[in-house]
């Protein structure tokens, strides 16, 4: 891998004048020498356009790009990557931290197999108690799981891992090729990082690199909340799952596999539902019982 190799650095922001110069700093401070950081502000009121363009004025590898109405979540995360220019793109939160190692590692492990669309690394949590998390991640056997290549194993191991736990891998955070990082498509829905996570296993073969090399805030959500904050209609909180694998399998009819193939990945998709199925069933049970124990 060239020292000459472009990598952008997305980060979408909205009001994030109070944390920003620290994620700054450590994209500012990789080791990689060709480094570029893209920040799309989407219409803050803050004083975030003041400190960037203050910044990409100081450092000519910042990029600044102000949205002058607000585009909603997911339109300000895709536009980050969109109007970057790197070979590779990686996404970043506007609390999180990166090692200074983070991107030229996952860079040596695009040199070391042509074939991979995508690099993860371990990630290290902190939840709002302050307490850090991180769950490693073995990776898979050589050819197997997600550095497969038939990409309906892939897609399985992928759907697996959405039932686990989420500080398990986060491919949205990853170092991915241009190419799956912005000619996707994406469809603002609840859960649209977990079909966009399966939608990229079946775009090639990942690498992961068992180290932690980022860092991210973590906060639990109830999906009530995140659909005001995603604009998407308060009813799809409660189909969540469904709509979830109905864009699975739509995704699946246009994706260029065998009939077989597709067979297979479809049968992924119904397992996952009716796991997932299962636990909310189970869990408004228990609600139900604890409301019966209150009359």
């Amino acid at each position: 891998m060239r020292d000459s190799e472009l990598v952008s650095i997305a980060l979408p922001v909205r009001n994030g004048a109070e944390r920003l110069e620290g994620v700054i700093r450590s994209v500012l401070g990789q080791d990689h020498p060709s480094i570029e950081l893209v920040i799309s502000d989407n219409a803050s009121t803050d004083a975030t356009e003041e400190l960037c363009r203050d910044l990409a004025a100081a450092d000519e590898r910042i990029v600044y790009h102000r949205h002058p109405r607000n585009v909603g979540l997911l339109g300000n995360f895709t536009h980050a990557a969109r109007i970057s220019r790197g070979a590779y793109i990686r996404w970043i939160g506007d609390d999180d931290r990166l090692e200074p190692s983070c991107v030229s590692r996952a860079l040596a492990a695009f040199a070391a197999d042509e074939r991979l669309v995508l690099v993860t690394n371990q990630v290290a949590y902190t939840r709002g108690d302050g307490q850090v998390t991180t769950i490693p991640y073995p990776g898979p056997a050589q050819g197997a799981g997600l550095g497969s290549d038939d990409p309906v194993e892939r897609f399985t191991e992928m759907l697996r891992l959405l039932n686990e736990s989420p500080f398990l891998i986060d491919p949205l955070y990853g170092l991915l090729r241009r190419g799956p990082a912005t000619e996707i498509p994406r469809r603002n829905m609840l859960r649209e990082d977990e079909v966009y996570a399966a939608k990229l296993a079946l775009a090639g073969p990942w690498a992961h690199v068992p180290e932690v090399l980022s860092h991210r805030n973590w906060r639990a959500e109830r999906i009530t909340r995140l659909a005001g904050r995603l604009d998407v209609p308060p009813w799809q909180s409660h189909l969540a799952n469904t709509l979830q694998c109905r864009e699975l399998l739509r995704w699946l009819r246009q994706a260029e596999l065998t009939e077989a193939q597709r067979r297979r990945a479809r049968t992924a998709v119904l397992r996952m539902f009716a796991r997932r199925q299962r636990r909310t069933i189970a869990h408004r049970s228990r609600k139900l019982l604890s409301l019966a124990r209150l009359v």
